[in-house]
């Protein structure tokens, strides 16, 4: 196994952490009934994209 020759420093071991943090995530409101969620994707509110209603949903 292999195992570590020095103690890494406190800003080195930083370094490697500041890339594991949560990932950018985009978020649109819908031009319908301006609800958020994802861009490029069917509304999960009203069930519309693009203009077209591609989902049946109840009216809200």
């Amino acid at each position: 196994m292999a195992v570590p020759k020095r103690k890494n420093s406190k800003s080195r071991a930083r370094k490697g952490r500041a890339a594991m943090k949560a990932p950018y995530v985009a978020i649109r409101a819908c031009a319908r009934c301006d609800s958020m969620g994802k861009p490029h994707t069917v509304c999960d509110n009203c069930g519309h994209y693009g203009g077209r209603e591609i989902i049946a949903k109840d009216e809200f």
